[in-house]
């Protein structure tokens, strides 16, 4: 069997290796002309995520990319904890991490690559035809590909998604954008390695201290309205810093005085979500990660649910004949993307509220955290390990 993967980002070359465990061949189509290098913001990788890609023997050189979070404790912005989120190490002690998306990127590329997979770059999907028990790749370069099966790994503006559920939803706005930052000479009452989550009263801010005392640091801002990148980038940066000052200093958290450490300067982000198609495949084409969801940053859990997907794909593919294998994946998959979906939607409900909405989330926080932000309510989601040498079946 022979597999065509469209995309190259994070899905792409974990899939790729995935296929490679299971002994099928594949190669990487990349729609830009060179690699995501350097491109991305700050990002979060749970324990579920790496125990996948433990899997591929892979986890550790992710976690050496970059630093160790193992603990989040959760406050309001009035200065009241929450509660605290500590999902369980891997067995070698691998905890959860904080890094660049870029780091992600590279080290899982270079990993990919040391193992033979095969990267060709300015290869834009334009369409998806299948001819008898092939499935064949056209490029806007005029060249093809044909394969057994075609994986679309294009993430959010997926181009796949057109051929394999020309219906899907859309991405819909979240009701909040934002930015992200690094300050350095702050010396903040706080343990290395602890995110830390203000749901404040005008904003969302999160910050961890790294050991060689880096602060990371990001902000969600609620809006109703989506605002475009254009709009966001023609505000000056004085003028922002400023204005997420003001947003921040009303809390009880070090949150303004982490942005005044900040060299001004902002690459701005907006977040978004997107349910999955009913199906997730049609013929020998089927999607992956954010081609077939997409959960917003919100959730931390979007790298993740990439990385299961690959996995589980993969699995089915070395169990199942391959009409049966891409409707089983999708039953492995669609039920827990509900609920980390589901999970998603409330925090960006409590990060986004305002007026009346805010007061009752503040008044309603600390009930609901007993009961839906323990460890045990959470073991769902960051417990989660998939059984690889199991058999699937149909």
């Amino acid at each position: 069997m022979k597999a065509l993967i469209i995309g190259g980002g994070i899905a792409g070359p974990v899939a790729a290796m995935a296929l490679q465990k299971v002994g099928i061949d594949s190669t990487l189509y990349e729609a830009h002309p060179i690699g995501a290098h350097g491109v991305g913001t700050t990002m979060g990788l749970s324990t579920n995520g790496l125990a996948a890609l433990q899997i591929l023997d892979a986890h550790r050189a992710i976690a050496d990319a970059g630093f160790p979070c193992p603990r989040g404790v959760m406050w309001l912005g009035d200065g009241r904890r929450l509660g605290e989120d500590v999902p369980t190490p891997l067995p070698d002690g691998t905890t959860a991490i904080q890094l660049l998306r870029a780091d992600l990127y590279a080290a899982l590329h270079e990993h990919a690559a040391t193992r033979g997979v095969r990267t060709e770059y300015g290869r834009r999907l334009v369409e998806v035809d299948h001819h008898g028990d092939q499935v064949v790749a056209r490029f806007a370069d005029g060249g093809e590909a044909v394969g057994d099966v075609l994986i679309g790994a294009d993430g959010m503006r997926s181009a796949t998604r057109r051929f394999v559920a020309p219906g899907a939803p859309r991405p819909r706005y979240c009701g909040i954008f934002g930015t992200n930052g690094f300050a350095h000479g702050l010396n903040l009452d706080t343990e290395p390695g602890t995110f830390h989550m203000v749901f404040g009263r005008r904003a969302f801010f999160g910050y961890v201290q790294r050991e060689d005392g880096c602060v990371w640091w990001f902000v969600n801002v609620p809006a109703t309205r989506e605002p475009a990148p254009a709009e966001l980038a023609a505000i000056p940066s004085e003028q922002w810093r400023h204005r997420l000052h003001e947003l921040l200093a009303v809390d009880a958290s070090p949150a303004a005085r982490i942005i005044q450490a900040t060299p001004p300067g902002y690459d701005w982000f907006v977040s978004h979500q997107m349910k999955a198609p009913r199906t997730w495949h049609r013929g020998r084409a089927v999607l992956i990660g954010d081609a077939a969801h997409v959960t917003s940053p919100s959730s931390g859990q979007g790298a993740a649910m990439a990385i299961e997907d690959a996995i589980e794909l993969a699995r089915c593919l070395r169990d199942l004949p391959l009409a049966q294998a891409l409707p089983a994946y999708q039953r492995l998959r669609e039920g827990r993307l509900r609920k980390v979906h589901a999970g998603a939607r409330q925090v960006n409900r409590s990060k986004s509220a305002t007026g009346l909405a805010r007061v009752l989330r503040d008044a309603m926080f600390p009930v609901l955290m007993k009961r839906f932000g323990s460890p045990e309510a959470l073991a769902w989601l960051y417990d989660h390990r998939i059984d690889f040498d199991s058999t699937v079946t149909s």
